[in-house]
């Protein structure tokens, strides 16, 4: 099956992913771009799996405050360099997990990384990082979280 530039484009967008990547996540999986969003998805567990020893020296901390102002939550996040930190992705992230850790209310890092990710429960909050850590090429951590 031929390739499309929309099927690109497309997919591209909704996962970020290089445009070689994308092409050959779309040949592999001849068009189906189910399919190709899966493999990029594996693709890009497997880029975070190889950074997890790699330092983390910059933080950056988020808050999120319910509405009502009755919850409220810290999370402290890690990744290589302060680009990053300051990156949309990254930024998004950091706000992702902290609404988590309010509502759900996680007792230690590790229960939040095994929980099931509000937004999508196909996914961890593990293998929401594990993603972003993927797109951006840096190695991506939770060092606290604080329920308020």
């Amino acid at each position: 099956m031929a390739i499309t530039v929309d099927q690109i484009k497309t997919l591209r967008g909704e996962t970020g992913a290089g445009i070689m990547d994308v092409r050959k996540a779309l040949t592999e999986s001849d068009g189906d771009m189910t399919k190709a969003r899966e493999w990029i998805k594996q693709k890009g567990l497997s880029r975070a799996a190889s950074k997890v020893d790699r330092e983390t020296g910059a933080l950056y901390v988020f808050s999120y405050v319910h509405f009502n102002g009755s919850v409220g939550s810290l999370v402290k996040l890690a990744c290589e360099t302060d680009f990053v930190a300051k990156c949309e992705d990254f930024q998004k992230l950091g706000k992702e997990i902290a609404m988590q850790v309010a509502s759900m209310r996680p007792e230690t890092v590790e229960d939040l990384l095994a929980q099931p990710y509000l937004r999508d429960s196909k996914n961890t909050i593990n293998e929401l990082i594990q993603q972003v850590s993927g797109k951006t090429g840096e190695n991506i951590r939770v060092l606290a979280i604080s329920v308020l």
